[in-house]
């Protein structure tokens, strides 16, 4: 799955756009190097994003194409 639409469907962050602008100005990095929203992102990839000065490092547990708001938690583990 692309790293943008992860970032959606978990509801990290609100809307694909974003995310894809957020992934293409180099602020998400997978497994330590500086990733694209086009990235391809697998289960226990570590995932690592940065909003200003705080840093969020999530672990991928699963991956799903579509989830409902209570099961998007399910998806990843903070670090």
């Amino acid at each position: 799955m692309r790293l943008d639409k992860y970032l959606k469907v978990t509801r990290i962050i609100k809307r694909r756009t974003v995310a894809k602008e957020f992934a293409d100005n180099g602020r998400a990095t997978i497994n330590g190097h500086v990733a694209k929203s086009s990235s391809e992102v697998s289960i226990g990839d570590v995932i690592e994003l940065h909003f200003g000065e705080k840093t969020m490092k999530v672990k991928v547990l699963n991956i799903k194409e579509t989830t409902k708001k209570n099961d998007s938690a399910d998806m990843y583990e903070e670090v």
